[in-house]
């Protein structure tokens, strides 16, 4: 018996399903009064805690480090980990480690969890994601325990390392540092900050991009999806860095009055943490406007497809910056490394683009009517939820039971993705085999 009961279900359906059924177990795990330190949580502070941590996204109304009991941290981990290797490529391992046979529906659901093209070894796949997951965490275990063990001593010091190795590598945010400060304490620890700025750079690349790095080792033996998510990946890092620094070198609260050195590094880790990461060195609400408006932009674009991170993804939005480039050439196909990108694709990215504009244009609109803060915090909030990174100028908390509810739906359909929450609400039909006469019309 494979992994579906049900067999009327899409795979976008059971994926939708499958994360919700995950956010409302770890929401009835974190009522246990054994999960909190005082014994007490309310329901909606723990379905938007477990919804942030199976989304990754970081966005909490308590503090995670002080309100939350080493179990209630365990808990939140966990729901870290499933979210980060997604509900199918988990209860796949499960299945796995059961003995269970994966049927070919399972397949096809694993292949649009893992957003692949092909259904030929995939379990394979998710056993080297499985595997490949877990040797980085433990890498990043090591690097952070140098610092965290002889400060806080064994048994403290290896769980804040596997904790923030596991939330950093899955883009989740999550800090257990107290004060909602993040890694702010941490901006010139090179070990600490760097190391987690790697963790999530790293997640946020794919899980299939990394499988293909580490085995063909050559730039040019890359598929044509690796190199435009390498490239774009690069361009995105560099090009917001040097913004950073040029928007916030006269800024004495973020970077302003420092060393270089440290001015360079804290640019690049406040450009890097929009594509999904999360964490801060340095609290947004300290930005410039301009800083707020330019992380929105990195926030929207987001990670890479398959990997911890959300967004639109890299790939789309290379895939219509290119498509652009080639109107204007006035070139009738798109051709990138000597590869015909086919339209289904390019609309396909148009769609994702629109559908997650008109998302973001919708929660923006309600928010503005039920909360009474100021204008760019609210859009810098919903922002942060679609793309599940979890940077926050410091409203979250005070928010209102519905504004609550209308970012963890955000969360959830920014971690599913808004085109699989489409084909999830909607009967998709089967082509009529009718093809209806041409005719233009006018635009732009």
């Amino acid at each position: 018996m494979g992994l579906l009961r049900f067999n009327d279900f899409s795979p976008a359906r059971f994926l939708a399903g499958g994360f919700a059924v995950m956010i409302i177990a770890g929401t009835l795990l974190l009522l246990l009064p054994s999960a909190t330190v005082t014994g007490e949580n309310t329901f909606l502070n723990a379905l938007f805690t477990a919804a942030s941590a199976v989304c990754v996204t970081g966005l909490v109304v308590v503090n995670t480090g002080t309100f939350y009991s080493v179990f209630g941290q365990c808990i939140i981990m966990l729901l870290i980990l499933g979210g980060a290797l997604g509900f199918m490529t988990s209860a796949t391992l499960i299945f796995i480690l059961l003995g269970k046979k994966i049927t070919l529906k399972d397949r096809l659901i694993i292949k649009e969890a893992l957003n692949t093209e092909n259904i030929q070894g995939l379990v394979r796949l998710v056993i080297s994601i499985a595997r490949m997951f877990f040797i980085v965490i433990f890498g990043g275990s090591i690097m952070l325990g140098l610092r965290f063990v002889p400060r806080m001593g064994w048994g403290k010091g290896i769980f804040f390392s596997f904790f923030h190795s596991i939330s950093a590598f899955s883009n989740a945010g999550f800090d257990l540092f107290g004060n909602y400060q993040s890694l702010a304490g941490y901006a010139d620890d090179y070990l600490v900050s760097g190391t987690i700025l790697v963790l999530f750079i790293i997640g946020g690349l794919g899980f299939t991009v990394i499988l293909e790095i580490v085995q063909k080792k050559k730039f040019i033996l890359y598929s044509l999806h690796t190199k435009i998510v390498l490239i774009f990946t690069l361009f995105l890092l560099l090009a917001g860095t040097l913004l950073v620094y040029l928007l916030e070198y006269n800024n004495p609260s973020t970077i302003g009055g420092i060393g270089t050195g440290s001015q360079l590094f804290r640019a690049f880790f406040i450009a890097a943490a929009p594509r999904s990461g999360g964490f801060n060195i340095v609290p947004p609400g300290k930005l410039t406007v301009a800083s707020l408006l330019l992380l929105m932009i990195l926030m929207f674009i987001g990670a890479s497809p398959a990997s911890t991170g959300g967004g639109v993804k890299t790939t789309t939005f290379a895939l219509l910056a290119a498509g652009s480039r080639a109107m204007i050439m006035g070139s009738e196909e798109l051709v990138l490394w000597e590869k015909r990108i086919p339209v289904t694709l390019v609309l396909k990215a148009l769609t994702i683009v629109f559908s997650s504009v008109c998302l973001i244009f919708l929660m923006v609109f309600v928010m503005t009517i039920i909360e009474d803060k100021p204008f760019l915090n609210l859009v810098f909030e919903v922002f942060s939820a679609f793309g599940t990174v979890g940077l926050t100028t410091g409203i979250t908390p005070d928010l209102s039971s519905t504004g609550k509810v209308i970012i963890i739906f955000t969360m959830y359909v920014g971690r599913i993705g808004p085109l699989t929450m489409l084909y999830a609400l909607t009967r998709r039909l089967k082509p009529a085999g009718v093809r209806y006469p041409e005719e233009k019309i006018l635009i732009g």
